[in-house]
């Protein structure tokens, strides 16, 4: 990817770390009638001024002094396509109501995943990740109960990379980046299998962050824990990175030591037993899911997980929304 399309990224990461008003930055950097997509329930947005007016805006009236830091920022192609990809937390004091979740007058923390097609010098797709989950937990407003069989993980605020070098601002060696891509490629083939073949893959001490609604765990053992039974809550698993005729992923690349991918929908199943509580439902489900991997020689060490678990929960006849009485006006 060319340095313009880098700093084209850089620009718009600097307004948003200001409390401001993000208006002109979000102007300069999407395309007028760009096909911007949002976790529920937001979903689909038309273009830019959707965007404004149904997430944007309401973001910044919510959380007094709002701005965002990124952890991860990486570029790169994609069956022939540009993109650039981020993630980290918006940070504010949760002042005000927000999709009917109640103000709680404290700091808060929202954490975004986010992945743009750039084309003449403007984002013209977009995907945007938001763990409403882990912030309706930190909030105490998350309605569906957290322990054994269903959240046990940790939830809370997670750290960006151990390594402290996840935004990267000059160009890489393509090899590296491509010795990223080639290992977590490998390593998604041998995900939901029952000899665990992508165990190889990890360091024995991973971290792997996880989404609210599923929680975080350290260790390769700790993750099988959980992964394990999650794979055999569905069945007929296929993933992104197969040609399906189901799911793909918009985009996946390699940036120096960092891997990403993203599908709207990534992943999909069907549920033949209970999952968070729900199910089973005998129907096929999909999984709006994205990743970050960090890896140290030729193992993973690091890896960042977004669900869009309302979505996903919306399918298994259960709609956290009006579980906790919010009324949207989206």
């Amino acid at each position: 990817m060319n340095t313009f399309d880098r700093s084209l990224y850089l620009r718009y990461s600097d307004a948003l770390s200001h409390p401001c008003d993000h208006s002109h930055a979000v102007f300069s950097f999407f395309s007028e009638n760009a096909d911007i997509n949002v976790v529920h329930p937001f979903n689909k947005l038309e273009g830019v001024e959707g965007y404004l007016s149904n997430f944007v805006r309401p973001l910044q009236e919510a959380f007094e002094g709002l701005y965002r830091r990124d952890d991860i920022f990486m570029s790169g192609q994609f069956e022939g396509q540009k993109w650039i990809s981020c993630t980290g937390y918006y940070v504010g004091r949760f002042a005000q109501d927000w999709i009917g979740l109640k103000a709680t007058g404290t700091l808060s923390y929202l954490r975004y995943g986010e992945f743009h097609r750039i084309e003449d010098r403007k984002v013209v797709e977009s995907y945007i990740f938001i763990d409403i989950p882990e912030f309706m937990i930190a909030c105490n407003q998350w309605p569906l109960s957290i322990g054994p069989g269903l959240s046990r993980g940790y939830t809370g605020l997670i750290q960006g990379p151990a390594s402290r070098d996840g935004v990267i601002v000059n160009d890489c060696d393509p090899a590296e980046g491509q010795r990223s891509y080639q290992l977590v490629t490998d390593m998604l083939a041998c995900l939901a299998t029952k000899n665990e073949a992508w165990r190889p893959y990890w360091h024995e001490n991973m971290m792997w962050y996880g989404p609210g609604a599923f929680g975080s765990f350290v260790g390769v053992d700790e993750f099988a824990s959980f992964q394990v039974p999650f794979e055999s809550q569905f069945e007929r698993w296929s993933g992104g990175s197969m040609n399906n005729g189901l799911t793909r992923h918009f985009t996946r690349f390699g940036e120096r030591d960092y891997t990403c991918s993203g599908g709207w929908p990534s992943l999909t199943g069907i549920n033949v037993k209970p999952f968070l509580g729900q199910g089973p439902t005998k129907e096929r489900i999909f999984m709006r899911v994205c990743d970050w991997w960090r890896r140290e020689n030729d193992l993973l060490v690091e890896n960042w997980v977004f669900v869009d678990v309302p979505h996903l929960l919306l399918q298994l006849d259960y709609d956290v929304f009006k579980e906790t009485n919010i009324q949207l006006q989206i």
